[in-house]
């Protein structure tokens, strides 16, 4: 299978040979077998590349499901005689991976120097489903709406705020009608983002619907636009911290803020977890406990 895997990636026998260190009648020769094996073709060879057959596609996503089980059981086997230490995927939506993981990283590198973490970033959804397809070993997402064979463990609460730049005309009101904030232009991002369905749902709970919405891929993005003048938008606590201590954005008093939402830790239900994750998950809880604590102590 790992022979099928490479000549099915690379779409050439000579080019997996090479990687493989393996000659390409030795690679030829292990394509046969499996094939044999499970009775079907699964590669159309021609001179100038491979092409994939329906079986071999369906062979291809179930041998790199193995692939990952087999490096897992490796792993949960040489942590019991071990210590924390090896790969760890991570997935996170766009404001944990952006404002808190990195943070959480540093942390993580000072207590366990053996573990090598991979990241990657993505709105809610994707995280969802690269943990559910094993892409990923662990997720960190805004919501529970993720999905089935996913188990959801709530990390922390997040409160929202609606940002505006210092010098927009809400920004010096005490208290603002819900009908105000209807009529300015809001910057969300894009649908299946966390950030995005809290915005639906604040507009949901307040009755109103924005006459003006312009979607942005990133929050980064999105602050910067705000600051510009361009328009509003509801966004983390933890995202707007620099812009709030520097006085460039400003929080809106209206009514029903802060928004509150959770994040949470994304696991494959039945999944067993290896002395990696939970060093990672205890750092990680240690990490958001502090920050909580630092913004409640700026509050009062």
């Amino acid at each position: 299978m790992i022979v099928f895997i490479e000549v099915a990636e690379t779409r050439n026998f000579s080019r997996a040979a090479e990687r493989l260190h393996m000659t390409q009648p030795a690679v030829s020769q292990h394509i046969r077998a499996l094939e044999e094996r499970l009775n079907a073709q699964l590669l159309i060879r021609s001179n100038k590349s491979v092409v994939l057959t329906k079986a071999g596609e369906i062979v291809l996503h179930h041998a790199r499901e193995i692939g990952e089980l087999y490096r897992r059981m490796g792993e949960m086997v040489g942590e019991l005689i071990g210590h924390a230490a090896g790969p760890l995927s991570v997935g996170a939506s766009y404001t944990f991976g952006e404002y808190v993981l990195p943070r959480a990283l540093a942390k993580l590198y000072e207590q366990y120097p053996d573990i090598r973490p991979s990241v990657m970033i993505g709105n809610t959804a994707d995280i969802a489903e690269k943990v559910r397809a094993r892409v990923l070993d662990i997720g960190i997402v805004e919501g529970e709406d993720i999905g089935p064979g996913l188990e959801a463990v709530k990390l922390a609460e997040d409160e929202m705020y609606v940002a505006a730049a210092a010098g927009h005309p809400l920004a010096e009101l005490s208290r603002i009608k819900p009908s105000l904030l209807e009529r300015e232009t809001w910057l969300v991002r894009e649908r299946g983002s966390g950030t995005r369905a809290a915005a639906d749902n604040l507009f949901a709970s307040l009755g109103i619907q924005p006459v003006r919405m312009m979607e942005l891929g990133s929050t980064q993005s999105i602050k910067e636009t705000v600051e510009a003048g361009l328009g509003i938008s509801l966004l983390s606590r933890w995202a707007l911290r620099k812009e709030l201590g520097l006085g460039s954005l400003k929080p809106l008093r209206a009514e029903g803020l802060p928004f509150r939402r959770s994040f949470h830790i994304l696991f494959r239900r039945g999944d067993l977890r290896t002395r990696t994750v939970e060093a990672f998950l205890e750092t990680l809880r240690g990490v958001t406990d502090e920050m909580l604590a630092e913004d409640n102590r700026q509050r009062n």
